[in-house]
């Protein structure tokens, strides 16, 4: 019979379990909450943004810079890891940063933790948008990654890409590689595959996991548990319906093209009357701009002005008393 475990012994095995589970969970840190990409307000113009050694709008320093590995604002001096000893005195500001990541652009203490493991392991080393393209040093906002994909995201996109990022680039589910329903999806590749296609001899698959993709190597998810969409066309028969005529439904695609060219025309028709309106109006004022010049003409008909040079005669031409 093996011994009966007291109060104090669960107390310990409870509490290694504990530990044990928040290390691991340093280690998986999600991207919107780790420090180099915290949300920070600038203290000189209040715009908010990622957190910055330099602010991204008016590059002015701020005042509590926040570490970006393990995100405190202060150092107390608790333990001996400072690069930069300060016994007895509490180093805040610029006192407290020892560099500044190249990849993150954000402050790191001069703790020698963090300053040897924070380069290695920074998160947001390779962060580039997969939408616009731009990496942290080309915008101002926090980065997030996908949910789906798992690809970087700058704020402008994310809500807009992840709403289309469950849409394949097929018509249907089947797999790519033959004719049968797709159990798997890869949601990078946006393509589906089968229980036999899933299977890659360039990657492996880990115990307990789902199969990796044998494009790309991403994990891939039950089709069954996404809300995945096919692509749709809006050319072509595909616009016809199911209740189409003529050959595969090509019928009402040529229906709807005609009367579309018929609305054009009546456009065009109607363009045409309102120009000739508005000319007849053009040539109703000439009418009227001529009638007035005669109407003029006829009142000075009878006015003598004597021997003018208009009139054809010169000083020369005239009589001599």
């Amino acid at each position: 019979m093996p011994k009966k475990k007291t109060g104090a012994r669960k107390k310990a095995e409870n509490r290694r379990e504990r530990e044990k589970q928040i290390r691991a969970s340093r280690a998986n840190i999600d991207l919107a909450k780790h420090p180099c990409n915290a949300s920070m307000e600038c203290d000189k113009c209040q715009r908010r943004q990622k957190n910055r050694a330099f602010c991204y709008f008016c590059n002015s320093v701020q005042k509590l810079p926040i570490c970006a590995q393990c995100g405190k604002t202060k150092c107390m001096m608790k333990s001996s890891d400072c690069v930069i000893k300060h016994a007895g005195v509490y180093s805040t500001g610029l006192a407290m940063v020892g560099a500044i990541c190249d990849f993150c652009e954000a402050w790191v203490c001069h703790g020698r933790k963090c300053l040897s493991t924070h380069a290695c392991i920074c998160p947001l080393a390779d962060a580039e948008c997969i939408e616009c393209e731009r990496s942290v040093w080309d915008h101002g906002g926090r980065i997030f990654a996908c949910s789906f994909c798992h690809n970087f995201l700058c704020e402008d996109d994310q809500f807009e890409h992840q709403a289309s990022c469950q849409v394949l680039e097929a018509e249907t589910f089947k797999c790519v590689s033959c004719n049968r329903l797709g159990q798997h999806s890869c949601l990078r590749c946006k393509a589906c595959f089968c229980d036999d296609h899933v299977r890659s001899k360039v990657f492996k698959q880990e115990k307990g996991k789902e199969p990796p993709c044998p494009k790309c190597g991403h994990e891939t998810q039950q089709t069954k548990d996404l809300s995945m969409s096919t692509r749709s066309l809006k050319f072509g028969r595909q616009t016809g319906g199911e209740d189409a005529d003529g050959a595969s439904g090509y019928d009402a695609y040529w229906k709807s093209l005609s009367s579309s060219k018929a609305g054009d025309a009546g456009d065009r028709e109607d363009e045409y009357d309102e120009y000739e309106a508005e000319d007849d109006d053009e040539d109703d004022n000439d009418e009227g701009g001529k009638d007035s010049d005669t109407e003029t003409t006829d009142v000075f008909s009878n006015l003598s002005l004597g021997r003018t040079y208009a009139s054809g005669y010169a000083h020369y031409e005239e009589p001599e008393d």
